[in-house]
């Protein structure tokens, strides 16, 4: 089954558009679980198993995972995702973009090292840079187009030919580089107008949309610019308030109800 199949069927089996990040950070690991020589992976094996049934999509950010040279306890917990909770797809953050043969590397590192369903990649070196990504029809390219972070639009709102870059990137994605039909964009909920701007110029192709929660994003504006006719088209991804939602011993427990709290939220207004 290819990623946006699963994703769809995940999607409504769950009536959750919901896609939790897994960005562990040890100085904000709860006291249980910090001690313990394999904490990253026991942390976020612990939220995975409490958050499952309630989102559609997890998202791991992997320079979190190798700045704590954690990268086996990532290639782990991706194998605990698929073999625990099967249908749950798994988008690699890992931001890719470079030349041809070195971007055919990144490729294999994400699907085939760490048997990723999905991964985010950088559009600004040209398809050749994204190629390897984009054969994998089985699989899903996330493509960066307007980002959630402050500083995004120092040179995606730069205007070409009289409109911005992100729409350029927006439009060649949807009527070139999607032969496979593996294609998602990268749109920050912190751009309500932008995202509708989107919407307009690919139709029903997916998003995936960070910045609700700790930066900031508003959910009603996300569903309401960016959701396609049927209530969908998107996978909303909060990380810090899901993650962190509580710090003692029962912080799965408060990362579930956190979980539940936001697919509710986006769902009323769907």
């Amino acid at each position: 089954m290819t990623f946006l199949r699963s994703l769809l069927r995940r999607s409504h089996a769950r009536n959750s558009l919901l896609c939790a990040g897994l960005d562990p950070e040890p100085a904000k690991l709860p006291h249980a679980v910090v001690s313990g020589s394999d904490a990253v992976f026991e942390f976020c094996r612990a939220i995975v198993d409490a958050t499952a049934d309630v989102v559609c999509a997890f998202k791991p950010q992997i320079a979190h995972f190798a700045a704590l040279g954690a990268e086996d306890a990532l290639r782990r917990l991706i194998a605990h995702i698929h073999t625990r909770h099967p249908g749950v797809p798994v988008i690699l953050d890992a931001k890719r973009g470079d030349i041809g043969s070195t971007a055919s590397h990144y490729a294999s590192e994400a699907f085939d090292r760490y048997g990723a369903d999905a991964a985010t990649v950088n559009p600004y070196l040209g398809r050749d840079s994204v190629q390897p990504f984009l054969d994998r029809a089985d699989r899903g390219v996330v493509i960066l187009c307007r980002t959630s972070n402050p500083g995004s639009g120092e040179f995606q709102d730069l205007l070409v030919d009289g409109r911005p870059l992100y729409q350029h990137v927006a439009q060649r994605v949807a009527a070139d580089w999607n032969g496979n039909g593996n294609c998602m964009l990268v749109v920050g909920a912190t751009w309500p107008k932008e995202l509708a701007q989107v919407r307009a110029l690919v139709g029903t192709m997916p998003f995936l949309v960070p910045g609700i929660g700790a930066q900031g994003g508003d959910v009603e504006a996300v569903v309401r610019n960016g959701a396609t006719p049927d209530g969908g088209g998107l996978v909303i991804s909060s990380s810090r308030a899901i993650l962190y939602a509580g710090s003692g011993r029962d912080f799965a427990d408060a990362a579930r109800a956190a979980a539940i709290e936001q697919r509710d939220a986006i769902n009323r207004w769907r």
